[in-house]
């Protein structure tokens, strides 16, 4: 962007192959400065982090327009001198500053030279709020907190079992060593389990979550998943399922598909109560104009999730009113039916429980076509 032309805000600049974005359409805080050192743009967003409005900065010293400190309260623009010094410096990586007032900005500078070691032509400054940072950093501290606190409790029963076995193996029965390895097993699972959440989380944020389409019955997917709760010790009556006719073919990842069927019911079971409901119907999708999709309700007869909290549902470590889990099972869901170019959503089911639903498009993939 040649923001030589972008004096006041005001101005957009064509060059030649078409036009570009106006500053003000610019997410980022941005602030140029001239050959002298007066401000010649101060976009909209500059004006929002630095609480100044636009008209009070331009044609003022940078020094004056946008006084920053570092973090010892030493003077910014004095201390690094962006007109003077060193001609072969290119501008200044970003950094924590402090507006006056002591608020925390994002600062990353560039300056112009006509010519390499030329004189300074422009300084451009880029401005940035520190929140989604913070947030990511609360975010992340969040998730060391919950995976240590998760990892502790199946760690110290294993290696508790597993040193009194090595430690007085011929003092325990054949009964009770199968026990101890039994409980051992399932701790083994508990971790396995924790660290693949932890894989589909890194990867759905970096948006790497990969998709590997096949033919998925989501029927059969769903019949099978009741059989194995039912086998685990469910009555068979806690569930209902309907299924659809004129299922149109889907191509999914057939492995992701049991990882959200998996959760879905698992959470209808464990914190819904009654009947399970699933459905399982073919639907428009409404992303696409004439597509089709498949669309699986699970829903429960339970007390529900409250209104206020159903737009948090799908954040990670959401865990309702009842602790136990990591909190990261839904928006593992979430990230994986939107992998898949789905739509997933909450609500209230007919019986007054907890509803979830999703739409999976149902097109075959482009190699197909």
């Amino acid at each position: 962007m040649d923001v030589r032309a972008c004096e006041g805000g005001t101005e957009q600049v064509v060059p030649g192959a078409g036009e570009v974005p106006h500053p003000d359409d610019l997410p980022d805080g941005l602030v140029v400065a001239d050959g002298d050192g007066r401000v010649v743009c101060f976009n909209s967003a500059a004006a929002r982090i630095t609480g100044r409005p636009s008209g009070e900065a331009l044609g003022r010293p940078l020094h004056s327009a946008l006084p920053l400190e570092d973090l010892d309260g030493r003077r910014w623009w004095q201390l690094t001198d962006p007109y003077g010094g060193l001609a072969i410096r290119r501008g200044q990586p970003e950094r924590n500053l402090l507006l006056p007032g002591g608020r925390e900005v994002l600062v990353s500078a560039r300056y112009v030279r006509p010519r390499p070691r030329g004189p300074v032509h422009q300084v451009v400054i880029t401005l940035r709020g520190t929140e989604a940072r913070r947030r990511t950093e609360r975010g992340h501290a969040e998730l060391i907190a919950t995976v240590a606190h998760e990892l502790r409790s199946p760690l110290t029963s294993v290696k508790g079992f597993t040193a009194t076995l090595l430690a007085k193996w011929e003092r325990f029965t054949d009964d009770q060593k199968r026990l101890m390895l039994e409980t051992v097993d399932a701790d083994a699972n508990r971790v396995t389990r924790l660290i693949a959440e932890l894989l589909d989380i890194s990867r759905i944020d970096s948006g790497r979550l990969e998709v590997r389409r096949q033919p998925v019955d989501m029927a059969a997917a769903v019949r099978r998943h009741v059989a194995a709760h039912i086998a685990a010790g469910q009555p068979e009556d806690r569930f209902a399922t309907h299924i659809g006719a004129g299922l149109p073919d889907l191509w999914a990842d057939p492995d992701k598909v049991d990882q959200v069927l998996a959760n879905l019911l698992e959470n209808a079971v464990r914190h819904g109560e009654g009947t399970v409901t699933i459905e399982v119907r073919p639907t428009a999708f409404p992303r696409e104009p004439g597509g089709s999709a498949t669309a699986v309700t699970v829903g429960d007869e339970g007390p529900g999730i409250p209104e206020e909290s159903m737009s948090r549902v799908f954040t990670r470590f959401w865990r309702g009113s009842r602790r136990g889990g990591t909190g990261l099972g839904l928006y593992i869901v979430k990230g994986i039916v939107e992998a898949h170019g789905g739509t997933i959503s909450v609500g209230r089911s007919a019986a007054g429980g907890a509803e979830f639903r999703f739409l999976l498009p149902v097109g075959a993939p482009a190699f197909l076509a």
